[in-house]
């Protein structure tokens, strides 16, 4: 019996074996800016990768940097993951700077495909240029970060460091050679038979061996909340959003009922306020857009022949700009974007509420008010009631002075179906009538 029994557990374990030498390997790709929905992405494959009990997490990375919260969240997730997590800058031809070399260098694995490059990741004060002291203590700070996994990681600290401080990036060969990566490999494929049987010391110092040549991958895709997010992290796109749903909030003020317009835009500018959330907001670029907002208001007033207007398109072209505090060029609202969105709307805005403007101003021509200054005659006395022919219509009239029949009057109010009247002379009756 205890040889029956001590047999069957040795099956059980060898089939437990063989099961996690082909478990397979979860395939998350980064390719943009980083940013918190990248952070939310890889956070949720990490886990995906530990429910699974995968061999390993492995990033695809492509990236020309990002945030500095961003990429201190998805490291804290690949120090703490309970699986190895291999980041892979792939493919051929792509870099990971930036933020994504700190992403590289705290990975299980570093590795490379042929042809990419890495580095370049000193600190940049996002909408603007640091001071000698904030610039001394920004680059204190990530470069003690960068120290802080590097060296428990296996990498080449010095070096490392070197692209914190003195932006320096390296290719494939020349980041393998200094020891920041542990492989160049041309594909996944190749990369997980290179990796197969490698011992590595994850972060909190317990061994793990990989069993990566039969793993099958897995990609984790994104949610379509992360992919419309993804989206809109373009600042370019946010700005766009956020300038049509005023638009259509615009048109449905001056079309109540319409509904539609009115839909859409809220819509639209709740989703531009959304991301705007994610993004580095600068509220100084916000405050100019509010105030090119104004000047289009008052140039529809006051009618200064477009002074007012241009410097409201001006305003918003700043406020564009300023807008979103990126630290790199991918998050920055681009000087086209800006001029091409802010100069068709001042003038479309300009043109609807110039509009809106006259028709308040122009005479009401139907109704009851329409016949407040219309000439008649009237038919019977008025003393102080009776009849009048206005309009081609005969209305009850009423009168404080006497008026005689035939005599022309001329309509100063309206008051349910009675018109009060004041009697005219016949020059006055007669320049009236022509107007």
């Amino acid at each position: 019996m205890k040889i029956a029994f001590r047999c069957g557990v040795q099956a059980i374990l060898a089939v437990a074996a063989i099961a996690s030498a082909h478990a397979d390997v979860v395939r998350i790709v980064v390719d943009g800016t980083i940013n918190p929905v990248s952070a939310e992405y890889i956070d949720r494959g990490i886990a995906r990768a530990a429910d699974q009990h995968a061999q390993a997490a492995l990033i695809e990375l492509r990236t020309p940097g990002g945030l500095v919260d961003s990429t201190r969240d998805i490291i804290s997730k690949i120090l703490a993951s309970p699986v190895p997590v291999i980041v892979y800058v792939y493919p051929t031809g792509s870099h990971s700077a930036s933020a994504g070399f700190y992403i590289l260098e705290s990975a299980d694995i570093a590795a490379m495909a042929p042809g990419t490059n890495t580095g370049a990741a000193h600190p940049v004060l996002a909408g603007g240029t640091m001071d000698p002291i904030m610039k001394e203590k920004v680059e204190n700070d990530l470069a003690a970060f960068m120290r802080s996994f590097a060296g428990k990681r296996g990498r080449n600290v010095e070096v490392a460091e070197s692209a914190v401080r003195q932006s320096k990036s390296f290719t494939d060969q020349e980041a393998l050679q200094q020891h920041l990566i542990d492989y160049i490999a041309k594909d996944p494929g190749d990369l997980l038979k290179q990796t197969d049987g490698k011992t590595i010391t994850r972060f909190d110092g317990k061994t793990a061996v990989l069993h990566t040549a039969g793993a099958q991958i897995v990609d984790y895709d994104r949610t379509m909340k992360e992919e419309i997010l993804e989206f809109m992290m373009d600042p370019n796109i946010t700005f766009l959003i956020l300038i049509i749903g005023a638009a259509a909030i615009y048109f449905e003020f001056n079309h109540p009922g319409a509904v539609i317009p009115g839909v859409v835009g809220i819509i639209f500018v709740l989703l531009a306020i959304f991301a705007l959330n994610l993004l580095p907001l600068r509220f100084a670029g916000v405050a100019l857009l509010i105030a090119a907002f104004v000047l289009f208001i008052l140039e529809a007033k006051l009618g200064t022949h477009g002074a007012l207007g241009i410097g409201g398109t001006v305003l918003m072209v700043l406020g564009a700009l300023l807008l979103v505090d990126g630290p790199i060029p991918q998050m920055r609202i681009h000087l086209l974007t800006a001029i091409a969105v802010s100069i068709p709307f001042g003038l479309l805005t300009i043109f609807l509420l110039n509009i809106a403007v006259r028709a308040r101003r122009n005479k009401v021509v139907t109704g009851a008010r329409g016949l407040i200054g219309e000439v008649g005659v009237a038919q019977t006395q008025v003393r102080p009631r009776g009849k009048v022919f206005v309009h081609g219509e005969t209305w009850n009239a009423y009168s404080e002075a006497g008026i005689e029949p035939g005599q022309t009057v001329r309509v100063t109010a309206v008051h349910d179906l009675t018109v009060t009247v004041e009697p005219v002379s016949v020059g006055a009756s007669a320049g009236s009538t022509l107007n």
